[in-house]
């Protein structure tokens, strides 16, 4: 039997199969027959007591664990949880029911919105199986134990059982849930482990000890395999952490072909990590870091020390900077004042600079002073530009302030159509692939309903980014991507054959995206690429281009 969903990474690993145990029964829905000061006050304290662990749980784990996790401590201390709790309580029901209730009617909320807010909602549910836990004073579900190396398979795995996995045990995870940026994707990624995500139902037919082979590269569980195939395959296992761990390089194709492997950072906080993992600069850094939690737009100076800071960090590198990418999901009170019927395609990115200028005069001045007092080869870029006349806007607007290298991001399906127009004036584009994929398939990325079109192997995505690359290569500038699919080292090596020249990603993905381009020379990652534009759906051009 084979299983396929969507794989983290290129690894692979083999085993047998240990089974999550199932979540706690749901509270029962009676009468509390406690009173209710005594009832608010054990669902307080199991919150408190849960948020606490949480806490303590993500300072032992460090790093983007401990980010996920930290995440988690808020939600189990959030007030309007617990003002919602009590009042449920007060209504009659029991405490345990209450935070159920509770915690389900924020899931709900969590996942009607789709995209990386429903994703989150598994988290919810995590807290919410914990404090109930506490307050029945059992064990919250955890890992299984195992004196041997196993393949975890759970529905979703919770980030607090995650984030401390003993990795000398658990080869691989394979969860019927989830998608590329789901927590158990982000950890994966985090921890160079295969996983596959996002199997769906066939996930329950994997029952404990079936002796599996996990193929992340092709996105593949093979169950009912023999000793044999699972030796092989942990001989490859091998193979690829040797690859992983090998010296840090800068990025190249087996026959020396260079392909500079790059950074996508939200913070100059983040630049440490980046650079240990081996990252060549920066090629998406994104500045509503500094814009969201404002009720005004920051000053030239506030904006100045952030892009100073950063730029320090890469004396001689190139930094990519992206322009204040408001909207959609990103409203900001001074900038973003209508509500909008549909955000997605209103008034973002560039579009809402142009209608207040001033803002993006203070930024690009900021990024100018930064620029004009550090080393690095710094490069900017505006977002969601949909065509030459706009691509001239920005790059006059640039041009007139002193940025050396202006460029625009490839996000909507007109730019890519007109792209040796644009390329005219801009100095470079950046494909935003998440954004390309959206516009590209009609199909809003924050949306749960439609979250299997969000996939940047379909054909008529890559058909875009050829369309890119082929300019790029036409007028002698440079076409890189800083969208999740530069993360997928399959993926990566299509990009590199549709005409990509650099490649930016989360930082934790650089190394399986390293060791995959040394496999392939640029005449192969082309026919790989040439492979992947004859399919038809996405998981064909997925297949055809991964072999």
């Amino acid at each position: 039997m084979e299983l396929t969903g969507i794989g983290v990474g290129r690894g692979i690993a083999a085993g047998p199969i240990k089974r999550m145990p199932e979540p706690l029964a749901e509270p029962a829905d009676i009468q509390r027959t406690a009173d209710a000061e005594t009832e608010i006050a054990a669902a307080q304290h199991s919150l408190a007591e849960v948020a606490q662990w949480l806490r303590e749980r993500g300072v032992k784990a460090g790093g983007e664990a401990k980010d996920v996790l930290d995440a988690q401590a808020l939600m189990a201390g959030d007030p309007a949880l617990a003002k919602d709790i009590a009042k449920r309580i007060e209504s009659g029901k029991t405490a345990e029911r209450a935070v159920f209730d509770a915690f389900s009617s924020f899931q709900k909320m969590l996942e009607s919105m789709g995209g990386y807010m429903g994703e989150r909602a598994a988290d919810l549910a995590d807290v919410a199986q914990r404090v109930i836990a506490s307050l029945r004073g059992v064990p919250a579900p955890g890992v299984p134990e195992s004196d041997e190396p196993f393949i975890l398979v759970a529905h979703d795995l919770a980030p607090a059982d995650t984030a401390l996995l003993d990795f000398t045990k658990v080869y691989a995870l394979v969860t019927r849930d989830g998608g590329p940026t789901s927590h158990t994707a982000i950890l994966a990624r985090a921890k160079s482990i295969p996983a596959i995500v996002g199997v769906g139902a066939g996930a329950e037919e994997l029952s404990d000890d079936t002796l599996v082979v996990v193929n992340a590269g092709t996105s593949t569980i093979t169950a009912g395999v023999s000793q044999a195939e699972v030796e092989a395959a942990l001989i490859k296992r091998a193979e690829w952490l040797e690859a992983s761990n090998a010296p840090i390089t800068d990025g190249a194709l087996k026959d020396g072909h260079k392909v500079p492997l790059l950074a996508n950072l939200g913070s100059p906080k983040e630049a440490a990590g980046a650079i240990a993992l081996g990252a060549e600069g920066v090629g998406l850094f994104r500045t509503e870091f500094l814009f969201l939690d404002s009720q005004t737009a920051p000053t030239v100076a506030e904006q100045e020390a952030q892009y100073t800071e950063l730029l320090e960090a890469f004396p001689g590198k190139k930094v990519v900077v992206r322009a204040l990418d408001a909207g959609a999901d990103k409203p900001l009170a001074f900038l973003n004042a209508d509500k909008e019927e549909n955000p997605a395609l209103g008034l973002r990115g560039l579009r809402a600079l142009r209608v207040k200028e001033n803002i993006l005069r203070d930024q690009l001045t900021a990024l100018v002073n930064a620029q004009n007092k550090t080393e690095a080869d710094l490069w900017v870029m505006a977002p969601m530009v949909a065509d030459a006349e706009e691509t001239d806007y920005f790059v006059g607007l640039c041009r007139e302030l002193g940025l050396r290298v202006p460029g625009v991001m490839a996000e909507v399906p007109s730019l890519a159509l007109v792209a040796e127009q644009v390329l005219e004036s801009a100095d470079f584009v950046s494909i935003g692939t998440n954004d390309l994929t959206q516009y590209t398939m009609a199909a809003d990325r924050m949306l749960g309903s439609v979250g299997s079109y969000q996939d940047p192997w379909h054909p008529a995505v890559l058909r875009l980014i050829k369309q890119l690359g082929d300019a790029g290569k036409a007028t002698g500038k440079p076409v890189g991507v800083c969208g999740e699919a530069a993360a997928d080292p399959n993926l990566a090596i299509v990009l590199v054959g549709l005409g990509v020249t650099t490649l930016s990603m989360t930082p934790a993905a650089l190394a399986d995206v390293r060791a995959a381009l040394l496999t392939v020379t640029l005449e192969e990652a082309q026919a790989r690429a040439a492979r992947a534009l004859n399919g038809r759906t996405a998981a064909q051009a997925r297949k055809l281009g991964s072999e």
